[in-house]
């Protein structure tokens, strides 16, 4: 049975935020981990050199808090970001990157970072992101944060219409942007070199597939879905 000085050492380092830094140059992380250390509310749990190890050190330490390196040896830091909260989903991710571009900004907090430093931040901005972010604080600007919502709903917009655009075959999207020319079955006809009845049967299947009752319904709903080219 312990002492109850031991028991409560042992408490204070339970209630301590608990941190895993993910780092794969040793003397920078170490040096981290002893700023960290002197903190009377926090406490390095492992340290990883990797993502692979991260997402490991994640799934068996718990920590709140990853300190977490954009660029490492084997994977990207928003990769490793996702392998970590996959580990760990209530973990706050806290970048720490040499590079300030405003692309690498908006890739962490896609990925889930709650705060990104740079190498440039002094030992007790480190500690106070730490701090704030265990306690689910977001230190992103407000106009970061729109801008990665932004190019979020246009990375979504994308896949969107990729995936509208495999339900198409190439001649139906062709005849779609021709009936967008005002071209009549025997234009189109003329001009792909194919019989009116097959432009007739492209045309109703784009017509079945847009979910509309006509050539002009199909045009409108098209453009408005960005299978028309401009």
């Amino acid at each position: 049975m312990p002492y109850p000085a031991e028991a409560d050492r042992a408490t204070s380092r339970d209630m301590r935020v608990q941190v895993v830094i993910v780092q794969d140059h040793p003397l920078l992380a170490s040096a981290i981990a002893r700023i960290l250390d002197c903190q009377p509310d926090l406490t390095v749990c492992g340290i990883a050199r990797n993502g692979n190890e991260a997402a490991l050190l994640a799934a068996r330490q718990k920590p709140d808090v990853a300190l977490l390196d954009f660029q490492l040896p084997d994977v990207s830091g928003p990769a490793a970001a996702g392998m970590i909260l996959t580990a760990r989903p209530n973990v706050a991710i806290v970048f720490h990157s040499g590079d300030e571009s405003e692309s690498d900004l908006l890739d962490a907090i896609e990925a889930g970072a709650t705060a990104y430093l740079t190498k440039s931040a002094a030992a007790d901005q480190i500690v106070e992101a730490v701090r704030r972010a265990s306690r689910g604080e977001v230190l992103i600007p407000v106009a970061l944060l729109a801008k990665a919502m932004a190019r979020q709903r246009v990375s979504n917009a994308s896949v969107e219409r990729e995936n509208l655009m495999a339900r198409f075959t190439p001649r139906e999207l062709e005849i779609l942007n021709l009936l967008a020319g005002a071209l009549d079955t025997g234009a189109i006809s003329r001009h792909l070199g194919i019989a009116p009845h097959t432009v007739d049967w492209h045309a109703s299947r784009l017509i079945e597939k847009l979910e509309v009752h006509s050539r002009l319904q199909a045009v409108i709903e098209g453009a408005r879905r960005g299978l028309i080219q401009r």
